[in-house]
């Protein structure tokens, strides 16, 4: 898993600031490597003439992953490089970049349309770092696609004057991937000093939050989320054999055609995410179950030492096992099961959506934007960690490159799948509600039970008024305050489940996936069977989404039974 730092800057640095930039920027990637070590990092660039260059070769001595995004083809770009020493350095760090992304052609008037390509490249680099380390003097510019612009579209989510696509949801949601490493620098250039207030060289974060506030130390906003994905990758390496037991590829059995790129990456992010997630919900639901039954279990000491004048060992068992639901409780806590099951299981889902679009076509070929900037983005900034896996998965796919139309068809039976046949996830949904609805219904059952038996044995203790024997009504009276308390801890078990909601929430998604199966079947048209793919994704991303938030308000908590 990767750290990934996007650059700009301008081209005209000063000479004389050369030497302490670069120490400026070796300093940040220092900061990086120490901080999330973890986290391998990259240099997203377009190796242009000054700040990407000099970042660039900074990255070359560090021995950092480059990938080079060319905004046009090496051939037409190289017209920008007039100097053939500068033509040789871009040429000599392409080759050592380890991967090169050449963005497609953008529609525009042919008078702006060179801009129109640099200003894509602006938002391709914005919206697939983690990090932008801009190289900038802090003054706002008229420049379509210059530093200035590309940073403001990183903060706000707006370029004005771009005829690309830009993403209408990141405009008023709490974006994540709004953070900037501004490090102050002068151009060579008349009024070449930087903005009022900067001096050349200092160095700041800053994002959109706290009115863009300056600060020398990253927020603990974006740490927190970078960490969260540090823990992925730390638990990703560390239990290999729980996802290989727990998850499977979802490429199994996939047909003989050539495969896209970015695919078997995406597939081994979902093995992971998967098998992760499968492992923590086992956690979770055992501590769950556990937590309950010592409920029952204190409910139950309580009346027998109260109605029997128990020993006084029984209040040290009643304290033994509020201790142990206390200790499951902080060891739950400590490993973070609860949010790490919720935070995989959601990653996994949207891997899964990731890669059947990218198998289907259903994603833009011509799109330089972040095919999925909507999915979780008006949650919690902490769950930005998830998007910037997907934005990794995303950044190797082919642009401009459609794959072939047979895989259409393979993701519709693999994906959507059918319900006589116990495929996909139509299948998945039909099962998933027939079977919470009978554990719903064995639940309301047994707890009904229990209250009225509870209730009848409160009639039987009155009709016997003062005539039974003192043991066997102290055994009833026991009997008529556990049997409710069991039904009120069962209906709060399944309250934790949210096994109501999910009978809805999986019946909605049968029926999605039932409606979709029928489009699909009855049409040969492959540009609308993507389209319907694509609706398919975007309403499971959608349901994901609502499952996290219904989850989360349901955390694993003792003595909030």
């Amino acid at each position: 898993m990767k750290l990934t730092i996007g650059v700009t800057g301008h081209r005209d640095l000063v000479e004389d600031e050369r030497p302490a930039l670069e120490s400026r920027v070796r300093h940040h990637v220092d900061y990086l490597t120490k901080t999330f070590p973890d986290l391998e990092l990259e240099l997203l660039t377009a190796l242009a003439e000054g700040a990407d260059r000099l970042v660039a070769s900074v990255a070359v001595e560090l021995g950092i992953p480059i990938i080079a995004v060319l905004p046009l083809a090496p051939v037409d770009y190289e017209r920008d490089f007039e100097s053939p020493e500068s033509l040789a350095e871009f040429r000599y760090l392409l080759s050592q970049a380890g991967q090169t992304i050449q963005l497609p052609d953008v529609a525009g008037h042919a008078q702006n349309n060179r801009d129109n390509q640099y200003a894509q490249l602006g938002v391709f680099i914005s919206n697939h770092c983690e990090v932008l380390l801009a190289l900038w003097d802090g003054k706002t510019s008229a420049a379509l696609g210059g530093t200035a612009d590309v940073v403001h579209y990183h903060v706000t989510g707006v370029m004005e004057g771009y005829e690309g696509d830009l993403s209408p949801a990141r405009l008023l949601a709490d974006n994540e991937n709004d953070l900037v490493h501004h490090i102050v620098c002068s151009r060579d250039r008349p009024g070449g000093s930087p903005a009022e207030g900067l001096l050349p060289l200092e160095t700041a974060w800053f994002s959109s939050r706290n009115n863009g506030e300056r600060t020398a130390e990253m927020p603990e906003g974006y740490r927190l989320q970078l960490r969260r994905m540090e823990r992925f990758v730390r638990d990703w390496q560390e239990k290999q054999s729980v996802i290989r037991t727990q998850s499977s590829s979802l490429l199994t059995g996939k047909p003989d055609f050539e495969m896209p790129s970015g695919v078997q990456q995406t597939d081994s992010l979902f093995q992971a995410a998967d098998g992760l997630a499968v492992h923590y919900q086992q956690r979770v639901n055992s501590s769950l179950r556990a937590i309950h039954i010592l409920a029952v279990m204190m409910g139950l000491v309580f009346l027998v030492y109260s109605e029997f004048d128990g020993p006084g060992y029984m209040l040290l068992a009643f304290l033994g096992l509020f201790s142990a639901g206390v200790i499951i409780h902080i060891i739950g806590n400590a490993h973070e099961w609860h949010r790490k099951y919720l935070d995989y299981r959601i990653l996994a889902e949207g891997l899964r959506v990731q890669l059947y679009w990218n198998l289907s076509g259903v994603v833009d070929t011509e799109s330089a934007g972040f095919a999925y900037d909507n999915f979780l983005q008006t949650q919690d900034v902490d769950l930005g960690w998830i998007r910037h896996v997907m934005r990794q998965a995303s950044m190797s796919r082919a642009r401009g490159q459609a794959p072939d139309q047979a895989w259409v068809k393979w993701v519709i039976d693999e994906w959507v799948g059918e319900k006589e046949k116990g495929r996909g996830q139509l299948a998945y949904y039909s099962r998933k509600q027939l079977h919470n609805t009978s554990r719903f219904r064995r639940t309301q059952m047994l707890g009904n039970l229990c209250l009225w038996a509870g209730i009848a044995l409160a009639i039987l203790l009155y009709a016997l008024g003062t005539d039974g024997d003192g043991e066997q009504r102290r055994t009833l009276l026991v009997l008529m305050g556990v049997l409710p308390l069991i039904a009120g801890i069962w209906d709060a078990y399944s309250h934790k489940k949210a096994e109501k909601e999910l009978i809805k929430q999986y019946g909605f998604m049968s029926r999605v996936f039932g409606k979709a199966r029928a489009l699909l079947d009855n049409s040969a048209d492959i540009s609308f069977q993507r389209q319907v793919l694509k609706a398919l994704g975007q309403a499971a991303l959608d349901e994901g989404a609502e499952w996290l938030l219904m989850h989360r308000e349901r955390p694993l908590e003792h003595g909030r039974l």
